[in-house]
């Protein structure tokens, strides 16, 4: 006796793995579980998965055993495929997220760090303009171009400290030059 059943399997070309049960029903009828999973997936929801379940004598089922589970068992393995693909992409999601907001962490810490620069020098400016020493106040006051989103308070600042300084008797604007 020879049967093709193992090549007909291997024609399905699904990676996974089987479970066949059979069971007598009656005096000429038999009750075949068919049932094809993949523990490989790590999705739980591949246990829900139910079996194929197929009656008939047996010359019912030599001859339609396979036409019957072809389509069922090829759908499962897509299934177990999708299943996979969705678990790694939810992954690299993951990963992808963590990178992120590992990312905005660092850039956070980078403005929270030049945050304290400036309002340091800002506070150094205001000590310093207090004890009459409005150069080095001005001096102290952060470069706006290092500080964008400040460079109206900046330009303003040093402009007010500016005219507090004293008049420099031989560079006088309003003094015309010898010929």
């Amino acid at each position: 006796m020879e049967t093709n059943f193992f090549k007909s399997i291997l024609t399905l070309q699904v990676a996974g793995n089987w479970k066949i049960n059979i069971a007598k029903e009656d005096t000429d009828k038999l009750i075949v579980s068919v049932l094809f999973f993949n523990d490989s997936i790590g999705d739980d929801a591949r246990k829900k998965v139910p079996p194929i379940l197929l009656k008939g004598t047996a010359e019912e089922l030599d001859e339609g055993f396979f036409e019957a589970i072809e389509q069922p068992v090829k759908e499962t393995a897509q299934l177990f495929a999708n299943m996979d693909q969705f678990l790694k992409e939810k992954e690299q999601a993951k990963i992808a997220s963590q990178m992120e907001k590992g990312n905005a962490l660092k850039i956070g810490k980078e403005k929270t760090e030049m945050q304290k620069k400036y309002e340091e020098g800002m506070k150094k400016a205001d000590e310093l303009e207090t004890a009459g020493k409005f150069k080095e106040a001005w001096m102290k006051v952060p470069q706006a171009d290092v500080y964008p989103e400040y460079k109206d308070i900046i330009h303003k600042r040093k402009a007010e400290l500016s005219d507090k300084f004293p008049i420099d008797l031989f560079n006088d604007p309003n003094t015309e030059e010898p010929c």
